[in-house]
């Protein structure tokens, strides 16, 4: 601690932030808006802000990968985090440095006064901070929570893009696919482009849209794909592209998010020209932890952080693609206040073997209360965890080198499983 009884470093920061706060969601944007005033800081970067249900990582990750390739400076933020805070801030391609985050979180402290901030919106106000602080060209803010109330929405954008409306979250942001779409939509701005992914948007993306006078493009209408084994071709409002290579991120729907970002860039050509080698270029690099991510070796190893029903159902999908495997195990945990049963069914006929485990913190469900559910829907499991890490010694143990082990469920599954695997190699 500093004399002001303030932390010095980003581990007291973080530390502190999480003992106010603790992952309390909050929406809102008065309170972190009139702390942005506070801060005074301002940046000429062109802003793309990323909402959906699913596809945001993957999205964000295309567009810092493609821009990267173009030779533009870039500022990326993101939530959650695999092993690092650091994660979330990215400049250029490289996560933040710890004493950028820890002055970044300092000045936030000291121009919120009496306002009261949750960690996502001390965290958000943070990379504002650290981007404001740089020559950047272009900032991507991806929405942690919804889109209207969010706090990345205090940043207006040059582009907004929507990937996916489905059920998740719905105590926050609705019960239906119509009340979600139009929460999610709500970073779309006046007379700037609006990309939709998501090929069946609700009709409240097209109402919100008409509302606010952006520029709506939809996948399927407005632009869209086709591919085969070996290649894919993208077809948008300026032109088309063939004989792309598919994407570095595994998995039949990233082609809805490498289009929806070609068709951001393209919106935004004036402003930031980004030329055909960038783009094929970018997608041949991308990279994203835990995102259908396999790992060399036998037997094979999936980690994934689909934790609702339309993103297990693409792992399903990608499993199913994988090819053939005698035994296939899942170290799954989640947390309780998601769709466990609707998220297992997508998936199940996928699984042989099932081990449940315990996640951290109030939102996290036991082992036991996990297995409970899955034993109730007969599925075969034999015993729950009471981590992600021990249930993955156990499958590594039990599985043989021709099998399939497959991590999902939480960021926090896939987490402390990556950690384990990492504490191995050093």
């Amino acid at each position: 601690m500093s004399d002001t009884g303030l932390p010095e470093d980003l581990a007291g920061w973080l530390a502190l932030i999480e003992a106010r706060h603790g992952q309390k969601i909050e929406l809102g944007l008065e309170r972190v808006a009139r702390v942005r005033d506070a801060l005074g800081l301002t940046s000429n970067a062109t802003i793309i802000t990323v909402a959906g249900t699913n596809g945001k990582g993957s999205t964000c990750a295309m567009l810092e990968a493609i821009l990267l390739a173009e030779g533009y400076s870039v500022g990326l933020y993101t939530s959650p985090h695999l092993l690092r805070y650091n994660e979330r801030v990215r400049i250029n391609g490289l996560d933040i440095d710890d004493a950028s985050l820890a002055g970044a979180f300092a000045r936030v402290e000291q121009a919120r006064g009496e306002t009261d901030l949750t960690y996502f919106e001390h965290g958000t106000l943070a990379a504002w901070v650290c981007f404001a602080e740089r020559p950047l060209d272009v900032i991507i803010l991806e929405v942690g929570l919804g889109g209207r109330l969010d706090a990345t929405n205090i940043f207006d954008c040059d582009c907004a893009i929507l990937t996916s409306i489905a059920m998740d979250h719905m105590d926050y942001l609705g019960d239906t696919r119509e009340a979600i779409g139009r929460e999610k939509a709500g970073v779309f701005r006046a007379g700037r482009p609006a990309v939709c992914a998501d090929p069946m948007p609700t009709d409240s993306v097209f109402d919100v849209a008409n509302e606010v006078g952006a520029h709506l493009l939809v996948s399927g209408r407005d632009f869209g794909f086709s591919g085969d084994r070996t290649q894919w071709a993208y077809w948008g409002p300026a032109h088309k592209r063939g004989g792309l290579a598919y994407p570095a991120l595994r998995g039949a729907n990233q082609l809805l998010n490498a289009a929806a970002v070609m068709t951001a860039l393209d919106a935004l050509r004036d402003r930031i020209p980004v030329s055909m080698q960038a783009v094929r270029e970018g997608l041949m690099l991308v990279e994203l932890p835990g995102r259908f991510q396999t790992l060399p070796g036998q037997p094979a190893v999936v980690l994934d952080v689909a934790h609702n029903p339309q993103a297990v159902g693409v792992l399903a999908d990608n499993l199913m693609n994988m090819g053939f495997y005698p035994e296939t195990w899942a170290v799954v945990g989640m947390l309780a206040d998601k769709s466990i049963e609707a998220t297992i069914e997508r998936i199940a006929e996928r699984i042989d073997h099932w081990l449940p485990v315990t996640l951290p913190g109030p939102r996290g469900m036991s082992g036991e209360a996990l297995a409970d559910r899955l034993s109730a829907m007969n599925l075969n499991v034999a015993e729950s965890y009471d981590s992600p890490a021990e249930a993955f010694r156990v499958a590594r143990g039990r599985a043989t080198e021709g099998d399939r082990i497959v991590v999902f469920g939480s960021f926090l599954t896939v987490a402390d499983v990556m950690s384990a695997i990492r504490a191995e190699r050093q």
